[in-house]
This record gives structure tokens, C-alpha cells and sequence, in this order.
């Protein structure tokens, strides 16, 4: 059997069919906790600040780690990380479902984290090595279109989950997917070609970034809680950028560095990875406050936020495909620059919902958001991908990876901390629901901001040449 699979025609769509199968199961459960907040919160007796940590600890470990894995399956295989990460994820979510207390489903989500990281560091790399540059980029673009399904489904998917059973459901449900995947990776992944060059591993590089990331991130997710003017914040921000000034002076004298940061010459490259972290910062403000807003302030049930937040991704996979093949006649500016348009337009939407809005009302704040969405995704990753040189795709598709996980991280810990700051209430009393629409207006209102300047700078690639 092993070999007729390898013998097909078809053998890289199934090997992009499996690192799919990993990428998606990763990026879905970044989110899919979202709509499980409000249950979890109320089980655990958790305030908005502590809750966050469920999606932050996740995302904040994957952007510390992603660089780390990326050059460990460089220099010692990739199937083999793959795999293991297939391992560790499954037995993360075991632990995540088990939780009895909200600091031990942190940490669990923290090992969960590991076991993905290591999956999404390897994904552009896998599919680089397998497909002829002809194809690459329509493969490249299909996997970052499975990166932004899964990110944005998981809080629609776990919405109905949790209305048919209970919230531990989604972390359940990865246990038959995990071994699924694991099997997959050992019947249809090439197998590791050793590496004859002697390289070495960037010791001091891997630790200067996932230190700096994380003191960065832990600052700016806390700044609410503890207060941006605070000791703690203040100190934790101040080592994380030292760290990563550090990293970045490091970086450019070492042979066989963690990240080639001279990929960031290149304009197209730099351009693209800006717009989509600020397009993923926009989209995960408000991911992470619309649950609250449906289950908190419209009364709705986790099955009803489920069903409404599945328009968003039946939206944006229904567009993505047709935006990509556009893209490859018309180039990628005036697809993701209108894209973010139409998600700015979405997040206005969102800021003009009242407290008795129909279901007919809401609506059209997620078709657009999936529409913008599906219009820049595929178009964007496809450029930034297609920017590089051939022997550098896997170092970009890790590039790429890092900073949208970044902006997941940032657009959590930036709404979670303008929400608070003015006045909102995630489960808000009769008298705190005018707090909670003024704060969640204003956060919206926000998004939308960031969504523009993403339409800006996306904008300011038109020197690209048709069809690029």
C-alpha cells in the first residue's frame, strides 16, 4: 500500500492532504476556545484577564517556538518533528479535557501548543520539498487558506460542539484526528534525508527570541490587569526588547542563523507579512469579544454562536479559491487590498449592533468579514511566498507563520485590555450591558482603524507586476 501511494500521480496532494490535516488541527485550536469562554468562565470562576491565558498561553507558546522547530526539523528531519508533534498535540488535548482548575487547562494548553508548533514550523517546508515550483505557489496558497479556515472556524465549531455536549468536547474531539494524522505521517510523508552538512544549531539565537517574545507578549497581555505604568509590565517589556535587539544583532553574524532576517530587504515580503499580521490582529479583536457579546448580551445558546460564527469561514472558503485563481491573472494588490477594505467595513459593522439585534441584523457583519477575509488570505500568501527565492521558501513559510500568530496573540491581549479599560464586562449585569456596548463599539472601532492601515500598506505593493 505504502508504495502504490508513493507511486501515484497524485502522491503530493496527499502529502499536502496530511500536512493539511496537521495545519488545520493546529490553527482550529487557537480559537476554538473562543466560544467556550463564557461556560469555562463560569465553571472556574474566571475573570476576562485570567480566561484570556486559555488562548493566549496557546498562541504566545506557538510564536516562540515556531523558529526553534523550524530549524530543529532543518537540521534533524522533518517527518520526524511532524510526527512527534502529531504525538504531543494528542496528548496535550487529553490533558486539556481532564482540567479541573483554570491555571492547569493554561498549562496543558501550553503543551498542546508544543506538540503544534512543531507542526506549523514544518508545513511550507514539507510542500516546498514536494511540489515543482510550477505548482508550488497554488499549494502554498491552499495551505494558508487551511491555516485561516482553521483559525476562524474554531470558534463556530466549538460553539456547536459545546451546544451538543460540553466544552471538554473540544479538545476530546482531537484524539481520533491526532492519531488519524500520526498514521498518515508514517504511511505517506517522504522519509528525512540526512543532513551531511555539519550544522550548527543557534543556541544563543533560540534563546533570545523565545525569551524576548515571551517577556514582550506577557507584557503586553497583562498591561490591563497589572497596569501599563507597573513594575512588572514595565520590566517585562524592557527585558523582551532587549532580548530581541539582541537576537536581531546576533542574527546577522551567524552562519546558520534561526531566522534569515534578509528576507526583509525584500519589499513585496515585508509588505505582505505586515498587512496580514494587522489584518489577523483586526479579525481576532473581534473573535475574541463576539462570543461574549452573543451569549452575554442577546442571550443566545453556544450551538446558536456556533451556527452564526460558521458564517464567517463558509464565507471565506467559498471566496479564497476564487480569489486565488484571480490573483495568479490580476496579481495580488487589489484583491488583498480590497479584502481589508471589506473587512474594515465588516468591523464598522460590528460597531453599530444595539442590544436587541435579530438574528438577520448580525448577519452581515460576518459575511463581510468572510469576505474580505477570503479575498486577502490566498492572494497574500501567495505573494509573499512567490517574493522569495526557491531556497528560502521554508525559511518565509516559517516567517510567515510567526508573524500571524503574533497577530492572533496581539489582537487577543489589545481587546481583552481596551474592553477592560473602558468598562466592559464580559458577563454583564442588566445595569453593565450600556458598559459593554460602549466598550465593545469602541474596540470594533479600533479593529477597523487596523484594518485600514493593513488596506494602506497592502495597498503600497502595486509595484508588483500583473499576475506576480
Amino acid at each position: 500500500m505504502l508504495e502504490t501511494i508513493k507511486n501515484s500521480p497524485n502522491y503530493r496532494w496527499y502529502v499536502l492532504a496530511t500536512v493539511a490535516i496537521g495545519t488545520f488541527m493546529a490553527t482550529l485550536d487557537s480559537s476554538i476556545v473562543n466560544v467556550a469562554l463564557p461556560t469555562i468562565s463560569s465553571q472556574f470562576h474566571s475573570d476576562l484577564s485570567t480566561l484570556q491565558w486559555v488562548v493566549s498561553a496557546y498562541l504566545l507558546t506557538i510564536t516562540s517556538l515556531l523558529p526553534v522547530f523550524g530549524r530543529i526539523a532543518d537540521m534533524f528531519g522533518r517527518k520526524r518533528v511532524f510526527a512527534l508533534g502529531f504525538i504531543i498535540f494528542t496528548l496535550g488535548s487529553a490533558l486539556c479535557g481532564f482540567a479541573q482548575d483554570i491555571w492547569f487547562l493554561v498549562g496543558t494548553r501550553v503543551v498542546q501548543a508544543v506538540g503544534a508548533s512543531m507542526l506549523m514550523s514544518n508545513s511550507a517546508a514539507i510542500i516546498t520539498a514536494i511540489f515543482p515550483p510550477k505548482e508550488r505557489g497554488r499549494a502554498l496558497g491552499l495551505t494558508g487558506t487551511v491555516v485561516a479556515l482553521g483559525s476562524l472556524t474554531g470558534p463556530a465549531l466549538g460553539g456547536i460542539i459545546i451546544g451538543l455536549t460540553s466544552w471538554r468536547s473540544i479538545f476530546f474531539i482531537n484524539l481520533p484526528i491526532g492519531i488519524i494524522g500520526y498514521a498518515a505521517v508514517l504511511l505517506i510523508l517522504p522519509s528525512d534525508v540526512p543532513n551531511k552538512d555539519k550544522e550548527s544549531f543557534d543556541y544563543t539565537g533560540a534563546f533570545s527570541f523565545t525569551f524576548g517574545m515571551i517577556c514582550v507578549l506577557l507584557g503586553i497581555t497583562n498591561s490591563e490587569a497589572w497596569g501599563w505604568s507597573s513594575l512588572p509590565v514595565i520590566l517585562s517589556l524592557g527585558l523582551g526588547i532587549t532580548s530581541l535587539v539582541f537576537f536581531i544583532i546576533t542574527e546577522r553574524k551567524v552562519q546558520h542563523p534561526m531566522i534569515d532576517l534578509s528576507l526583509f530587504r525584500n519589499r513585496p515580503f515585508l509588505i505582505g507579512n505586515l498587512s496580514g499580521g494587522l489584518s489577523f490582529v483586526a479579525m481576532f479583536a473581534n473573535n475574541m469579544l463576539l462570543p461574549f457579546y452573543l451569549q452575554g448580551i442577546l442571550n443566545y445558546r453556544p450551538s446558536q454562536v456556533g451556527l452564526m460564527l460558521m458564517v464567517f469561514p463558509v464565507v471565506m472558503a467559498i471566496v479564497a479559491p476564487v480569489s486565488g485563481s484571480a490573483s495568479d491573472k490580476f496579481g495580488p494588490m487589489i484583491l488583498t487590498t480590497g479584502g481589508l477594505v471589506i473587512t474594515s467595513l465588516g468591523l464598522l459593522y460590528f460597531s453599530t449592533l444595539q442590544t436587541d439585534a435579530s438574528f438577520l441584523q448580525i448577519i452581515p457583519g460576518p459575511i463581510l468579514m468572510g469576505l474580505g477575509a477570503g479575498m486577502f488570505q490566498s492572494p497574500n500568501n501567495s505573494s509573499v511566498m512567490s517574493s522569495v527565492p526557491p531556497q528560502k521558501l521554508s525559511i518565509a513559510g516559517g516567517i510567515n507563520s510567526l508573524v500571524r500568530n503574533l497577530g492572533m496573540v496581539i489582537g487577543i491581549a489589545l481587546s481583552v485590555s481596551l474592553f477592560e479599560a473602558w468598562g466592559g464586562v464580559t458577563l454583564p449585569q442588566p445595569s453593565q450591558v450600556e458598559e459593554f456596548m460602549s466598550a465593545y463599539h469602541s474596540v470594533m472601532l479600533v479593529s477597523m482603524g487596523i484594518a485600514l492601515l493593513a488596506a494602506v500598506i497592502s495597498y503600497s505593493r502595486k509595484s508588483y507586476a500583473k499576475g506576480d
